[in-house]
């Protein structure tokens, strides 16, 4: 199984702006919501947390292994993806014919970024490598990367991914029976943060 967790919040995605491979550290927020995810984690069985290697997901995901008693490593899969140029600007500064030819073509990449048909392929060997019978790890990622990983479980394509949601902080998970198709089990949990 692999357990999802979408990392806390941080300014820059409190504010609305594209944050991509920025790395700012949580708010005290995000420190809380990595405590109450972390808490509701507690027994799950895992044997590893994983994390992408910026602070944001990293914060997270220590907080996760300390109240699991496990070990962390970084997998560079789990990044999140490269909006380059787009990096720390508004949501909103991106114009129009920009913002459909990224919604429209999966190859279009941002200006000295990365393409969502690239996130969905690294996104897809993490998964294929890690989604074994024998093995149950806790993944703290990003955005991009979660919801390019419910789309290769769903053998969808990209395009999916416009379709969801995802709160900072949820858990997703994803499960494989015996050498069956992958498994959606749940998507963008958030219960655990209204304890």
């Amino acid at each position: 199984m692999i357990v999802f967790v979408r990392h806390g919040q941080t300014a820059v995605n409190r504010e609305g702006r594209f944050q991509g491979r920025l790395d700012p550290p949580l708010t005290e927020l995000g420190l809380e919501q990595a405590r109450l995810v972390a808490k509701s984690l507690v027994g799950c069985g895992a044997d590893l947390v994983l994390t992408s290697p910026l602070q944001r997901a990293s914060d997270t995901a220590r907080a996760i292994a300390e109240a699991v008693g496990i070990a962390v490593e970084v997998d560079e899969r789990l990044v999140e993806v490269d909006y380059g140029d787009w990096d720390g600007q508004p949501l909103g500064s991106v114009s129009r014919a920009q913002w459909a030819r990224w919604r429209d073509d999966a190859a279009f990449a941002p200006p000295g970024g990365e393409s969502l048909i690239a996130v969905g392929e690294r996104v897809a060997r993490f998964c294929t490598d890690r989604l074994r019978a024998d093995s149950f790890v806790v993944a703290v990622s990003h955005v991009s990367p979660i919801k390019a990983a419910v789309a290769w479980a769903l053998g969808s394509d990209t395009d999916a991914t416009w379709r969801m949601h995802l709160d900072v902080a949820s858990v997703t998970r994803l499960d494989r029976r015996g050498d069956g198709p992958p498994l959606l089990l749940t998507y963008n949990e958030t219960s655990h943060l209204r304890a």
